[in-house]
């Protein structure tokens, strides 16, 4: 007999696109959360980073 998983919130990341899901660290910050990894995280803010410097 499987048991089926609740249903957690899900997300897309705001720099893979990909989908993500609800994860128990994130339970205070879930409103804030925008991306699916610190990978993404730091990519987001090299890009931001990158978006400013071109004039």
């Amino acid at each position: 007999m499987s048991v089926k998983k609740q249903h957690l919130p899900q997300k897309i990341c705001v720099v893979c696109q990909r989908p993500f899901t609800w994860r128990k660290k994130w339970a205070k910050v879930w409103d804030q959360v925008k991306y699916c990894s610190e990978r993404c995280r730091r990519a987001a803010r090299s890009l931001a980073h990158r978006k400013k410097h071109h004039h």
